[in-house]
């Protein structure tokens, strides 16, 4: 089974002020939620499409996406304390409900990246059906500086090395739940994504090529520029 695994955990605080977490703000006449969980409920791939965010708007969340997507029997059930934590949830859930095998796919994705392509979807899904975990990036564009102290630059690395991550991050949930819980809470602590759970216990994790337009809505600015996307202003 291939489950598409939507993050709205976050509240969007760099966003500035602002009266709901961002995935909820318009861009075109519909929430950001909604412009990323219809990308999903197209691919026939998936078994079921789950949306975790906090706890407090699970409710709301289940009302905007009966609104906008009244026909589709999409999953909302609650986030976790990080984004790790959020991915644990999720499979814990299927656990409960589908039941979890072997073969058991997530293709987890920010809920705030709205314009991810059916292509990046179905590579996503390829590798992680042959239990081959993913991760989608982009080439670094800028110089990349190294300071520990954000005082004085440690070093310069080689650009053509170096990659932005994006989402979907996707593989085997078991796997993923097995990897996670033999971290020791200080390896939980300096997580930043799915993929590194794998980096750290030595698997290989593939790249799967994203686009810049796959952008992930954090700032006001952004909300500006996925307007513009969805315009068809790319």
């Amino acid at each position: 089974m291939i489950y598409g695994v939507i993050l709205a955990g976050g509240v969007g605080s760099r966003m500035g002020n602002v009266d709901k977490p961002k995935q909820f703000l318009n861009i075109g006449e519909k929430p950001i939620l909604v412009h990323t969980v219809e990308k999903f409920i197209i691919n026939n791939a998936f078994e079921k499409v789950i949306v975790l965010c906090p706890e407090m708007w699970i409710a709301y969340t289940k009302d905007v996406l009966h609104k906008y997507l009244p026909n589709n029997e999409v999953d909302v059930t609650v986030g976790g304390p990080s984004r790790n934590g959020t991915i644990m949830n999720a499979i814990h859930f299927i656990e409960e409900n589908y039941g979890l095998d072997e073969d058991t796919v997530l293709v987890t994705h920010d809920s705030v990246r709205p314009f991810v392509t059916q292509r990046i979807i179905e590579d996503n899904i390829a590798y992680a059906k042959e239990g081959i975990p993913c991760d989608t990036v982009i080439p670094a564009t800028d110089t990349i500086v190294e300071s520990i102290d954000g005082k004085y630059i440690e070093g310069i690395p080689n650009r053509a090395h170096y990659y932005q991550g994006q989402t979907p991050q996707s593989f085997k949930a078991k796997e993923f739940k097995e990897l996670y819980n033999s971290l020791s809470e200080e390896e939980k602590n300096v997580l930043t994504d799915a993929a590194k759970v794998f980096v750290m216990k030595g698997r290989k994790v593939a790249v799967v090529e994203g686009e810049t337009f796959n952008i992930k809505v954090t700032y006001p600015y952004d909300l500006q520029l996925a307007e513009t996307l969805l315009r068809g202003d790319k």
